[in-house]
């Protein structure tokens, strides 16, 4: 490894500028999503020295630490290219000054055992580690709980645990990286490999990464490894290690990675079961015959409609109607709304007063006020819902129920839980579009999503105003709703480029849900969430604001207004409806509800239609661009508008041309 200039080697992190870690671990343990949440997306691809594998570089937000986010590996001695290529970057370093100074190893709480086997070969090396435990919410839903502390006290080096496509824990990892230490060697290995890492010691001093892992390194024939001898202390020694090695072999025949992996893994499990508890799968036969109906067309497909009806009734009903209603009415409208306007009262500045408690624009009542009020109790019922599905196995089931339908948009029956969120809440189900593999079928779940679902606040004004008019009107509303998501994920999945994944996904059993971990998750993930919405829906609001106030609003109406009277055949004041509807979809909601009576029927189906498809609240429009990125949401927004005004105009023209009045 490169020495630096600036250190001594002695403090195994320096005090140079530029100190540079490894995340390293099994395949898809989430290193790469922990690697973007640390370093943003400002990263650097080079080829590790020697291989045609690629590694990501960037630096840790708020720190003076360089990352490489390396390729899975199973073990350190594999052959593959892509696994020796993690192992490799320890010895070579990449192109930073002095190598690597320290590992971040990634675990999969659901697999611990195969995680601590190679976080065991790891520690080899004598470099700083930090445990990383990811996952551990899908763990909770497996039975699976980890004491944390129990394994940093094996280890010696601390252990962090993750929900790293949430972003939970991050911020732990990222405060724990100047406490990194070298980790314990807990592997006893047999006499002969033991005597041979004795005379590496000797031999091999005054290197960065310890005898032990040259010395097993070696053993296994790694020429990078000899690569590095030879560098660091020149032919003559290489020669001298080689012949020992030969020694070895003829004294010691073998396999030396077979026997070695077989100690790891002996180990890994004797540690497992010191950490980890499993709840053992449930006999209950009744709830084994319900996850086989799950899974079955003819019964799996009422059982999906309940459990639809039964998660709009709590997160839409009890949620996003009678909790927000009540936290609305008795808190902030009852009480802090009141008491808020009365205290700047005394600004002298009435633009100042009105950027703070404008009850259409301002930024508590539209950021903080509607984070809290709305965003809070949705999500935090979608949050409990969802983990009851998933802790519950049934999840698993009816993605694999509907796989072949979702298949034909381009998407894996795992399509069908962000797109059911979206009945519910925009905003949250495109956040849950992260859990899908590839980004073709991210981009078309989140166009689907904008396109045509109506959430909850919008859904049950819908329902008022269908009410009231004949059964043809409701027909023909959710009729074009469903086709047109069925057609647009048909031509979507012909239009982009890309792969749908295949659905590999494990069958959990089916189980009754443990409460206080679905709870203790839920609160968790939702407290991370409003940390990290509040101060983007405060920006979004006072933006919102001084467009307002400048005029762009008005601007916008004048300029909408041939579009939404000539082609579409609505009133005016429909511009208003829309424009409330982009900003806040319940409040376009209550204003068309507000002001029905100057709608025809066919102008208030129409109305609802456009509603529907226009581009959501302002809220998932904020939660779009940070998920997907400025171009793509950009295009997806602009798609999704030009849309709504063609099916609002089509609709419109159409039912006039054949005389439908709805009446």
């Amino acid at each position: 490894m490169k020495k630096c200039s600036e250190c001594d080697g002695n403090d195994p992190l320096g005090d140079h500028k530029s100190r540079t870690l490894a995340i390293v671990g099994n395949l898809n343990v989430g290193k790469s999503v922990l690697f973007e949440r640390m370093c943003g997306t400002r990263t650097t691809s080079f080829n590790v020295p020697g291989t045609t594998v690629s590694v990501r570089k960037g630096h840790i937000k708020g720190t003076d630490y360089d990352v490489y986010d390396t390729p899975g590996a199973y073990s350190i001695f594999s052959m593959n290219e892509d696994e020796r290529a993690s192992r490799d970057l320890l010895l070579v370093g990449g192109d930073s000054l002095c190598g690597v100074d320290g590992i971040i190893l990634v675990a999969d709480a659901k697999n611990l055992k195969r995680s601590i086997a190679i976080a065991l070969q790891y520690a080899g090396y004598g470099l700083p580690m930090l445990l990383v435990v990811n996952m551990v919410d899908e763990a909770a839903s497996r039975g699976i709980e980890i004491d944390s502390d129990s394994l940093s006290e094996v280890f010696g080096i601390d252990v962090c645990t993750t929900v790293a496509s949430d972003g939970i824990g991050v911020s732990s990892v990222i405060s724990r990286l100047n406490g990194m230490r070298v980790p314990r060697r807990l592997v006893e290995y047999p006499a002969a490999a033991k005597g041979f890492l004795e005379i590496m010691d000797k031999l091999l001093t005054s290197t960065v990464v310890s005898p032990e892992a040259l010395g097993l390194l070696l053993l296994n024939g790694d020429r990078r490894a000899e690569e590095y001898v030879e560098r660091n202390f020149g032919p003559g020694m290489l020669k001298q290690v080689k012949d020992l090695v030969d020694e070895f072999q003829r004294e010691a025949p073998g396999e030396c990675r077979v026997q070695m992996g077989t100690l790891y893994n002996m180990k890994a499990v004797q540690i497992a079961s010191m950490v980890q508890e499993v709840e053992p799968p449930s006999r209950n036969e009744y709830l084994i015959t319900f996850g086989d109906w799950c899974t079955q067309l003819r019964t799996g497909i009422p059982i999906a409609f309940a459990v639809l009806v039964l998660m709009y009734l709590f997160v839409g009903v009890f949620g996003a109607t009678f909790l927000v209603n009540t936290i609305n009415g008795t808190i902030f409208e009852g009480f802090l709304i009141p008491w808020v306007s009365k205290v700047v009262e005394p600004i002298p500045s009435q633009l100042l007063r009105d950027m703070i408690v404008d009850p259409d624009f301002g930024v508590l009542p539209t950021g903080v006020f509607l984070a809290l009020g709305l965003v809070l109790p949705v999500i935090f019922c979608f949050y409990i819902a969802f983990r009851i599905l998933e802790d519950s196995g049934y999840l698993s089931r009816i993605s694999i129920l509907l796989d072949k339908i979702f298949k034909k948009m381009g998407l894996n029956g795992k399509g069908v839980i962000p797109l059911v969120m979206g009945f519910s809440c925009v905003t949250m189900a495109i956040l849950t579009t992260r859990m899908l593999d590839t980004k073709k079928e991210r981009y078309i779940a989140t166009f689907l999503l904008l396109l045509g679902m109506p959430c909850a606040p919008l859904l049950a004004v819908m329902l008022v105003i269908l009410n009231r008019l004949p059964i043809s009107a409701t027909i023909t509303v959710f009729g074009i709703i469903f086709s047109q998501m069925l057609i647009a994920g048909l031509l979507a999945n012909r239009i982009l480029p890309g792969e749908r994944a295949s659905l590999l996904m494990e069958i959990p059993p089916m189980r009754v849900p443990n409460l206080f971990q679905v709870l203790k998750i839920s609160a968790s993930k939702t407290c991370f969430f409003m940390k990290e919405a509040v101060p983007i829906f405060i920006m979004a609001s006072l933006v919102v604001f001084l467009f307002e106030r400048a005029g762009g609003l008005a601007a916008l109406e004048r300029f909408f207004r041939p579009v939404i009277s000539g082609f579409m055949g609505l009133p005016e004041k429909s511009v208003q409806v829309f424009i409330k509807t982009v900003i806040r979809r319940e409040s376009g909601a209550v204003e068309l509800e507000h002001i029905n009576g100057i709608y025809t029927n066919l102008q208030l189906v129409v109305n609802l239609l456009v509603m529907t498809f226009l581009t959501p609240c302002i809220n998932a429009t904020i939660v779009l661009y940070k998920e997907r990125g400025g171009m793509a949401a950009s295009a997806i927004i602009g798609a999704v508008t030009v849309y709504a005004v063609a099916i609002g105009s089509i609709v419109s023209q159409t039912c006039r041309f054949f005389g439908i009045t709805f009446t």
